[in-house]
């Protein structure tokens, strides 16, 4: 998902010129960018951001791009969505999150953090956090062990129940799970991508039956008021266990998409955790949380989840396809048939 370069020159002045995106991520690519000096700087790229490790700092730069999910394409909303960045992580990463820095630009001295002259961008600022204790390096090197499960399991569960319930209907939910549906159709049922296009419609259509059978279960999660304002987006590459754990980057752009179930949001991670090879830390979780919360959520709706959320991220990598230029091009269509596998396990739990 990430492309990274060192650096550890400035680059070219952009001159007098308004500066272009390359202008800016030229400029924070360099040590002297940054007023803590930082010995190199590293770039990431994502599909929405640069984000730039500089030293025991990170700064992630927004890009100008607008889909049908987010709009970036002016300062204003880039400085709109960095703030309700920063706000929203704080409720589970308030020691990461350092704040909102300008990008300047004026003619003698050109770009600057925070300097004199006309802001031309807004930067999200960061403690960076030790890679060596990730959720998903700690499952790649198999140094997960039952401490930091109930760890996990008493942070996610305290965060879940204090968090702002959510106002969404219960109409809208359930709306939700087929609209994405439908999109999952037409992105993955599309001939040009190398999938299979016998298995794919099949397990499209048991996952349509399962929303509709379950479509009064989903309806009494919103009626009793278990569906909250959540993080959005709980992949193991966005936990971290310091001290306190850190879980960061959630969903801040689109807050119709954080409306979730906490188990739904459990599913989601038991099946990012299963594709690096973890298959029952997602089951632990859900076991653990149910317990704290003292709300157990009913067996086939967990696994609908789960089968809902592989099927989206089959989606979302494909996806990746129809970019003018893709990064990494030969990794989505491999990656996407991975998750169909997980869709596919899924739907085969209750059966």
């Amino acid at each position: 998902m990430m492309e990274s370069i060192s650096h550890n020159k400035a680059g070219a002045a952009c001159g007098t010129k308004a500066p272009s995106i390359a202008d800016k991520v030229r400029f924070l690519s360099a040590t002297d960018a940054y007023p803590h000096a930082p010995a190199s700087v590293v770039v990431l790229e994502t599909h929405m951001s640069y984000v730039f490790l500089a030293g025991d700092k990170v700064y992630k730069l927004k890009k100008p791009v607008r889909y049908p999910f987010l709009d970036f394409s002016t300062i204003k909303a880039r400085e709109r969505n960095c703030r309700e960045e920063v706000r929203l992580n704080h409720r589970l990463a308030a020691d990461v999150y350092l704040g909102v820095v300008s990008l300047t630009h004026s003619a003698p001295r050109g770009l600057a953090l925070e300097g004199g002259g006309e802001v031309v961008d807004w930067l999200v600022a960061m403690r960076r956090l030790p890679q060596e204790a990730m959720l998903d390096r700690l499952i790649a090197e198999d140094r997960l062990t039952g401490a930091h499960i109930d760890a996990l399991s008493d942070t996610l569960a305290d965060f879940y129940r204090r968090v702002e319930r959510s106002s969404i209907t219960a109409e809208d939910y359930v709306q939700r799970f087929f609209r994405e549906q439908e999109k999952n159709r037409d992105i993955l049922t599309r001939r040009d991508f190398a999938l299979d296009h016998g298995r794919t419609p099949i397990l499209l259509d048991l996952l349509d039956a399962r929303v509709v059978a379950s479509r009064s279960q989903l309806e009494k999660r919103v009626l009793q008021g278990h569906v909250v304002d959540g993080h959005g987006d709980l992949r193991p590459e966005h936990i971290c266990f310091c001290d306190p754990i850190a879980i960061f980057d959630c969903l801040e752009f689109n807050a119709e998409l954080r409306q979730v179930d906490p188990f739904d949001e459990l599913a989601y991670l038991g099946v990012e955790c299963a594709l690096i090879g973890a298959k029952i830390l997602g089951p632990q979780l859900v076991d653990k949380v149910a317990q704290r919360l003292s709300s157990e959520p009913p067996r086939g709706l967990v696994s609908l989840y789960a089968a809902w959320r592989a099927m989206l991220r089959a989606r979302q990598s494909v996806a990746h396809l129809l970019d003018d230029a893709p990064r990494e091009p030969a990794k989505w269509e491999p990656l996407a048939t991975r998750y169909l596998n997980l869709a596919q396990a899924a739907l085969a739990a209750d059966a």
